[in-house]
């Protein structure tokens, strides 16, 4: 617990890289972050995260394809997926900003990599940028998983509100303490305490007030808390309730 608070955090979603992770974690531990889902982008980097989380306590992975890299398919995705350590499958979606790889190849990886989390019971995390149409679409033909998350909520209300109604949980980062994130901030303001989840996306995206720096886990704290001044509660109430969120959503062992 963080001294002097007693907040317990999970970050859901961060990133952790192959050289100092061991003490960016001991820093976050200091800072009241007790557990981390470590995701993964391609096959290398869903390996790394699952050998790490699985000689390390409070650290769970993801398996996945992000968009960027769906042009090179997802063929060995699937056996990473029966490891005990990994409690989802993604990140994996469209990104239409950068276009990395053709339109068509991301929505083919992102179709299967749903029917993979369906087939296995596992969580879903979704990365959409400027593809909120088609991030919809696929997953009403292929059919959203029963544990959805939306990492990086990056809509407003409208994009909120179709999320939710789909049964999925918006992931907030540090864009949510953004002074110009007003449609994330009202995104905030309208999903209800047990659809939210709190996470870094670490190295990038840092909260305010670290702006311009790396991130860490060790900031998610401070993601919560612009969190909980956009939907108007207390910090306790969005770490309790993200906490709680988290374990069910990742099926995260005590």
């Amino acid at each position: 617990m963080a001294e002097g608070t007693g907040l317990r955090w999970t970050d859901d979603h961060c990133h952790l890289p192959n050289d100092d992770w061991e003490s960016i974690l001991a820093d976050a531990r200091a800072a009241g972050v007790e557990r981390f889902v470590d995701v993964g982008v391609d096959l290398a980097t869903s390996r790394a995260a699952i050998a790490r989380a699985s000689s390390t306590a409070g650290v769970w992975a993801t398996a996945g394809v992000h968009p960027h890299e769906a042009k090179n398919g997802i063929h060995g995705l699937e056996e990473l997926l029966a490891d005990p350590a990994c409690v989802a499958v993604g990140e994996c979606g469209f990104d239409f900003h950068y276009d990395h790889s053709p339109r068509d190849e991301q929505r083919d990886a992102f179709a299967a990599q749903i029917a993979l989390a369906n087939d296995h019971g596992l969580a879903l995390v979704i990365h959409t940028r400027e593809a909120w149409e088609e991030t919809f679409d696929v997953l009403d033909v292929e059919g959203t998983p029963d544990r959805t998350v939306f990492h990086c909520f990056t809509g407003g209300p409208d994009e909120a509100t179709a999320s939710l109604e789909r049964g999925a949980h918006l992931s907030f980062s540090g864009i949510v303490s953004f002074p110009s994130a007003k449609d994330v901030q009202a995104a905030a303001a309208i999903c209800p305490l047990e659809r939210m989840l709190v996470e870094t996306d670490s190295p990038y995206l840092a909260p305010v007030p670290h702006r311009g720096k790396r991130n860490r886990p060790a900031w998610v704290g401070d993601v919560g808390a612009a969190l909980a001044s956009a939907a108007d509660v207390e910090v306790g109430r969005i770490a309790s309730a993200t906490w709680e969120n988290a374990t069910r959503v990742y099926s995260l062992d005590p």
